[in-house]
């Protein structure tokens, strides 16, 4: 078995070492946030030009397979992270716990579950129509979960909330709508646009870094925390498999539906939940926040080509 490294991981990690170490600063910085802010919306615009409009509603009426997939994402995950801030201070530090729960709060992602889903021979019809009915719906319920959860650290207000609904949903929506006409260039020219869609992450990434360096995070943070973060996101990920696969298996699903609630019910947006939490948060603290993020993004992008070509064997 051989599990390729994505360049999206190596991109990931020299961009996060990049804004720690030559931050942007000033009017560059600033410069740099709402360039971030665009290319955000540039990505979810892409989102909307690629989903069938006639695929998305044939895909809504399977909606115990979407129920399945929500409850994972936005319910046992959340539990789950809460039982992770009940570990003591000498485990994992406060913020990073915090980062934890961040994580357990996000709406699943879109292209890895279409990908890892057709590849192991699901139902992708299934997967695209969960994964995308989760991170639109991910616009509202993160941020109130967040809100609830995490009320100390974050400034939930309508807003933010608002700010999150132009940046995600509406160039979504607006997506959708523009689909007749460019959905076909779009498709055409899917493999550089894709291009588009990773440097918007790479930039959001660079800025949260970069104020996290301004405000010197990384003094307190050691290399036994990021293992013990790194370990944590492990467990989580083999978690979410396993209850995503129990929730199916209950339900009654067949083997193409299981396979779709494995991918879409374990993982996390990373495009999604990198811009909630720069609303939501302000300061230094949102590189803290979101490195549990980025690094259980890594590992479902790894696990996952194994998984899907484990499942592809039938195995």
């Amino acid at each position: 078995m051989r599990v390729r490294l994505d360049p999206f991981i190596l991109a990931l990690v020299a961009t996060a070492l990049l804004g720690s170490f030559l931050p942007a600063e000033g009017t560059v910085f600033d410069v740099f946030r709402v360039a971030s802010a665009i290319a955000i919306g540039l990505l979810f615009f892409l989102y909307g030009t690629r989903l069938s409009t006639a695929e998305a509603v044939a895909g809504l009426r399977h909606w115990r397979l979407h129920a399945v997939v929500l409850s994972s994402t936005f319910v046992v995950f959340p539990l789950v992270g809460l039982a992770v801030q009940l570990l003591p201070d000498s485990v994992l530090r406060p913020n990073l716990a915090q980062g934890v729960l961040l994580l357990t709060l996000v709406p699943s992602t879109v292209q890895s579950c279409i990908v890892y889903t057709r590849q192991a021979r699901g139902n992708v019809a299934g997967a695209v129509v969960s994964a995308s009915l989760s991170s639109l719906l991910g616009v509202v319920l993160t941020p109130l979960l967040v809100g609830l959860l995490m009320s100390a650290q974050a400034e939930v207000t309508g807003e933010a909330i608002l700010r999150i609904v132009l940046q995600i949903l509406a160039p979504f929506v607006l997506g959708q709508v523009a689909r007749p006409l460019v959905g076909g260039w779009i498709a055409r020219h899917d493999k550089p646009l894709k291009l588009v869609d990773r440097g918007s992450i790479l930039l959001v990434v660079y800025v949260a870094f970069s104020e996290g360096a301004t405000y010197d995070i990384w003094s307190s943070v050691t290399v036994r925390d990021v293992v013990a973060v790194v370990v944590l996101c492990a467990l989580l990920l083999a978690g979410g498999y396993l209850w995503s696969d129990a929730g199916a298996r209950l339900a009654g699903f067949d083997r193409a539906d299981r396979v779709a609630v494995i991918f879409c019910g374990s993982n996390k947006s990373l495009a999604s939940g990198l811009p909630i939490a720069t609303v939501l948060f302000s300061g230094g603290t949102v590189a803290l926040l979101v490195l549990p993020l980025m690094f259980y993004h890594q590992l479902q992008i790894i696990v996952g080509a194994f998984v899907a070509e484990r499942l592809e064997r039938g195995a």
